[in-house]
């Protein structure tokens, strides 16, 4: 209070005038806070890993290692089990749930996709259970190629996209950014390399935990660009038909007075089949090699989340605990 604003009292309440008051009211802007709507409680074992929105405006789909669920937006205490892959003996556990996505348009319609590279797409209307009645989209040149101890590993997807034409299908694996024809299950029409300078590689980034790496892929609105990351915090961009077949490459969020994380290495847990295939796999693999080697890139900055927004050129990066936007 100074002497040029004297205290004011109205109605009992007694009113101060600072100095500072007018910087602090001048700095209170517009804010949004997020508020729990609904809570869907005890619908999965394992950890969740995608959640679809239907077309229909009604329902969405939950999905873990093993299971899909389809919910009512409306009713939080039931669900209805639509794809089951959980075998009667967990020691003959052969692949794993990556990832679920409803079409754009056709509401009965769902595509998920496995650990053993395979996108299914089936009609919920067939079955109450859709797992068994389902088209399969795999590429039939990677199946007759040659094979190696790391073949299932690296052909594990770990995202799908629709476009918004729902004809097209973007899908992600560790190697490769695939673009189908839900028309046409046994060739995708194009692939784009991402990892391929790796291939060599592939022992040390299996004894790292690289290998299982989880890597994100999105479809611009018109359904002629796709993205997805890479490591050193790398965005990769394509166009199917248009410019270079190796894209563009950019690095997101490259800003020399941030100060970089340091990722702790990930901690398996319980609730995950994934890491439980991740034992299998050391399991079965006698490592042969002489040493370990070096990697030239940064494999603790990697791209795994972004999102292309629906109507805009717009790309949303998620880099270590920061967001960055990037015009394509």
């Amino acid at each position: 209070m100074n002497e040029h604003n004297p205290p004011s009292f109205a109605h009992g309440y007694h009113l101060e005038w600072t100095e500072n008051m007018a910087t602090k009211i001048a700095n209170v802007g517009n804010s949004i806070h997020a508020r729990c709507q609904k809570v869907y409680p005890h619908a999965h074992d394992f950890n969740i890993n995608s959640i679809s929105n239907n077309s229909d405006c009604e329902t969405f789909v939950s999905a873990d290692d093993l299971r899909i669920n389809l919910w009512n937006l409306e009713i939080s205490d039931q669900c209805f089990n639509i794809v089951d892959m959980k075998p009667s003996n967990m020691d003959d556990l052969t692949e794993v749930i990556t990832s679920a996505e409803f079409h754009p348009i056709y509401c009965n319609l769902l595509a998920y996709s496995s650990s053993r590279g395979f996108v299914r797409l089936v009609d919920m209307r067939q079955s109450a259970l859709c797992d068994h009645s389902a088209r399969i989209l795999r590429d039939a040149a990677e199946s007759h190629g040659s094979k190696s101890f790391f073949t299932e590993i690296i052909a594990s997807i770990s995202d799908i996209k629709f476009a918004n034409d729902g004809q097209h299908l973007l899908s992600r694996d560790y190697m490769n950014l695939k673009l189908w024809d839900i028309r046409m299950d046994s060739t995708p029409v194009a692939t784009f390399k991402i990892h391929e300078h790796l291939r060599p590689k592939l022992c040390d980034l299996y004894n790292n935990d690289s290998i299982f790496d989880k890597f994100e892929c999105s479809v611009s609105g018109d359904g002629l660009h796709f993205a997805t990351g890479s490591y050193s915090n790398l965005l990769r961009i394509f166009s199917h038909g248009v410019g270079s077949a190796g894209g563009i490459t950019v690095e997101a969020g490259k800003n020399e007075n941030r100060k970089p994380i340091l990722q702790a290495a990930p901690r398996a847990r319980r609730s995950s089949l994934s890491n439980l295939t991740r034992g299998l796999y050391r399991q079965a693999h006698e490592n042969s090699s002489s040493g370990h080697h070096e990697l030239s890139y940064n494999l603790s900055s990697k791209l795994l989340h972004l999102a292309w927004h629906p109507t805009t050129n717009l790309i949303a990066c998620a880099n270590g605990n920061s967001l960055f936007f990037h015009y394509a």
